[in-house]
């Protein structure tokens, strides 16, 4: 039986003209990656898309488009834009390196390009691509986890996903930074991940859980929170994880957070969380519409519960109304 051919990483050369390109391919062919080339931009783009490419030499100006605009293309794409990009040029001038800069270039090299420096470069830039991919593999076993204990019970189908785009969406209306967006999004996911932990017949059990079970089940964000901790990527998830089961008046869990000492995010997590679980038919209950599942939650505002102009907000994003007044956003900002 053949043994694959193994290689350092996959190389892209993009460079119009064909004896640079022969040399890039022969240095690092040698030195064991797999180099695929490109005379333009547009098979550049083309070989970005189709093949799993660790790192990208542009050609400042190659033709169809220029290396500027493939890189500007590649970092653009959600899909491409961890891919490092290093872009080789004779123009010297700081603003070509600005531009090179703006375009979300990871480096540089000059014309004519200097063999040790070039496979210096590529070494390092690979190897924190393969890191950035080990996390990114990592993330994804996570999410899948959290996405099977989901599907264990046909009544939570599609609520990780909710929860996602719920709590974007509030995020969005109080202008809170990309960062914590993409905490809130991740967090959507894995934020009962904890539940791993849980045994089937106290997860799926159709009644109340008598106190035994919830001690259990009490467990699980501090659980959850355990698993995620080794991401550095998730130090704006983990504080989601452990709080979203906290009350503003102190009588959640599992550290009885009050008020302020709960975080903004926790506190959405939390109040699309339980909009959620009210919507959503149960085996005990059908699911309630939002003007039922509001009056229910308004009414645990009123016990001290949960943070009423997210509530307030929740209810415009869920019925189509997205304008927050701005006493309502001066109020929130100082949350």
């Amino acid at each position: 039986m053949s043994v694959p051919e193994r290689h350092k990483g996959i190389i892209l050369a993009a460079d119009d003209n064909e004896a640079n390109r022969e040399l890039l391919s022969d240095l690092l062919s040698a030195e064991g990656y797999r180099v695929v080339c490109a005379a333009d931009g547009q098979q550049a783009l083309a070989r970005v898309d189709s093949d799993s490419i660790d790192l990208a030499l542009l050609d400042v100006v190659m033709p169809r488009p220029t290396g500027f605009e493939v890189c500007q293309a590649m970092k653009s794409k959600p899909e491409t834009r961890l891919i490092p990009v290093v872009l080789l040029t004779s123009l010297n001038s700081d603003s070509d390196r600005i531009t090179g800069i703006m375009c979300g270039a990871d480096d540089f090299l000059s014309k004519p390009v200097n063999k040790h420096e070039l496979l210096a470069r590529v070494h390092s830039l690979v190897r924190l691509k393969h890191f950035t991919d080990d996390l990114e593999s990592a993330e994804t076993v996570l999410f899948s986890l959290a996405l099977s204990i989901e599907a264990k019970d046909p009544c939570t189908e599609g609520h990780c996903e909710r929860l996602s785009k719920n709590s974007v969406a509030l995020a969005d209306e109080l202008g809170l930074p990309d960062e914590l967006k993409v905490a809130l999004r991740r967090a959507g996911i894995v934020h009962d991940v904890g539940k791993v932990a849980v045994p089937d017949h106290i997860l799926l059990k159709p009644g109340p859980l008598d106190s035994e079970e919830w001690k259990i089940m009490r467990q699980h964000p501090l659980i959850g929170e355990r698993i995620c901790s080794p991401l550095k990527s998730f130090r704006h998830v983990l504080p989601i994880i452990r709080q979203h089961h906290e009350k503003l008046d102190g009588s959640g869990y599992p550290d009885g957070l009050k008020g302020e000492e709960i975080a903004l995010t926790a506190q959405i997590m939390q109040t699309v969380d339980i909009y959620d679980a009210l919507s959503t038919a149960r085996p005990y209950r059908k699911a309630l519409s939002p003007k039922e599942a509001f009056a229910i939650i308004y009414s645990e505002v009123k016990k001290g519960w949960w943070n009423e102009e997210l509530v307030n907000l929740l209810e415009k994003v869920v019925l189509g109304a997205s304008t927050l007044t701005e006493d309502n956003l001066e109020r929130m900002s100082r949350a």
